[in-house]
């Protein structure tokens, strides 16, 4: 058996879980909920199992009886295990009682939200920083203070190992994969959503193709604003017969359900809540080694640009719609750490884009931008200089991160950080 990989969700849940009775795990299947769940459990539930399934659906309270802490895992396969969960937490705060995993969210919801009772975190495919790489010398923690620290470190990691790393899935249990066998795998996983997991949702899907054919625009539109009037048309091809409107939006509420679309919602530089609502959010997938299996690219089709067309408009290549899904990815994982949230910028027609915006609770932000280059000009840092401009000191600092070697300061004061230094 694998040794086990310590994630940066793990701190999280050594602090939570002793203050709090119960947790619930969430992310797609294969991020490794369960192996982190388990790690702290002395009793496991997998209700993915056709027996122990049968047990709780019988009897709920069995699994509540059971010497804590208790791990239900893929609890949404009986939903009524969720409000037996919260009626004994109800019943006794103690901390550290039950962890729930589920990769999907369920049909038929529980008669109670667990709201105060059972605590929801995500987790998402390996970060950068997870991946053994190299050890980050930046931290995204201590941006967010706004101390605008000294930024230094150097790394070896460049363009190819980046492109390798899109491909190579954040996914623990590929990680020892490689070539036609790391294929096949993704293939599987793929397979497995269009085949089992809209059944599971309750969605039959009377045209595997066309959903496929759906996934592979959504993934050829990462990183963009295209709307799904775009990706529906770029979905349809030369077929005739179309999936509808009502279709389409029954894929994306499933894909939505099983974690596999991961937006990234808008923000506009206002405290006016109303405002940011009003902006699009920039489409990803959950793992952009998901997104460049279905678009049939490899690391060398990604640096040649020899890739699939496009859907909308794109500035750039596709080499860099994922690595900025790649970057995203990673960010969101120490924006968590942090409890920050991510959100995108584009203001109205695009005159101001800024890749990420990770927003404390009093809403100041640090502002990221992501670039394929290994040297940053002036050009690429420009929306940046506009925002801190436009908010002054709400703004605590500024980063690009890119593919170079070194991490530093700007004159300007924007922090160059190669993606590989960067941490949470």
């Amino acid at each position: 058996m694998a040794e086990y990989l310590r994630r940066i969700v793990d701190d999280d849940l050594d602090q939570l879980f002793a203050a709090l009775p119960a947790i619930a795990l969430e992310g797609p299947k294969g991020v490794g909920k369960t192996a982190t769940a388990e790690r702290r459990a002395a009793t496991t539930f997998r209700l993915d199992n056709p027996a122990q399934r049968a047990v709780a659906i019988a009897d709920p309270h069995v699994v509540v009886s059971a010497t804590p802490p208790v791990l239900i895992d893929e609890w949404q396969h009986v939903p009524p295990v969720w409000d037996a969960v919260r009626r004994d937490v109800d019943r006794d705060m103690s901390p550290g009682r039950y962890l729930l995993a589920g990769s999907a969210t369920t049909r038929t919801p529980p008669t109670h939200s667990g709201a105060g009772r059972i605590v929801s975190i995500r987790l998402r495919p390996l970060a950068l920083s997870e991946r053994g790489l190299c050890s980050p010398s930046v931290s995204l923690g201590v941006l967010l203070t706004g101390a605008r620290p000294l930024v230094s470190g150097a790394t070896s990691v460049g363009l190819s190992d980046y492109a390798r790393e899109i491909v190579a899935s954040g996914s623990p249990g590929m990680r020892h994969l490689a070539g036609r066998a790391l294929r096949t795998q993704l293939d599987s996983y793929i397979t497995r959503i269009v085949d089992r997991d809209f059944d599971e949702q309750g969605h039959s899907v009377r045209k595997p193709d066309a959903l496929r054919r759906w996934m592979a625009a959504y993934a050829a539109a990462t990183a963009t604003t295209t709307s799904m009037a775009k990706i529906r048309k770029a979905a349809s091809g030369n077929d005739e017969d179309v999936p509808t409107k009502v279709t389409l939006s029954a894929y994306r509420d499933v894909l939505s359900r099983i974690w596999i679309i991961d937006p990234v919602p808008g923000w506009l530089p206002t405290r006016n809540h109303l405002a940011r609502l009003n902006q699009a959010p920039k489409h990803h997938l959950a793992d952009p080694g998901l997104a460049a299996r279905l678009l049939g690219v490899d690391e060398g089709a990604l640096l040649t640009g020899a890739t699939a067309g496009h859907v909308g408009p794109r500035h750039g290549t596709l080499l860099g719609q994922l690595f900025e899904s790649l970057v995203a990815l990673s960010v969101r994982a120490y924006a968590q750490a942090a409890e920050a949230r991510v959100r995108h910028l584009r203001t109205k027609e695009g005159r101001q884009e800024v890749d990420l915006i990770v927003e404390r609770p009093d809403q100041r932000i640090v502002a990221v931008e992501t670039k394929l280059n290994s040297a940053i000009t002036d050009d690429d840092v420009r929306h940046l200089l506009w925002l801190r401009e436009t908010l002054g000191d709400d703004v605590l600092d500024l980063v690009v991160v890119n593919t170079g070697p070194f991490a530093y300061r700007r004159p300007d004061g924007v922090a160059v950080v190669p993606a590989a230094l960067l941490g949470p």
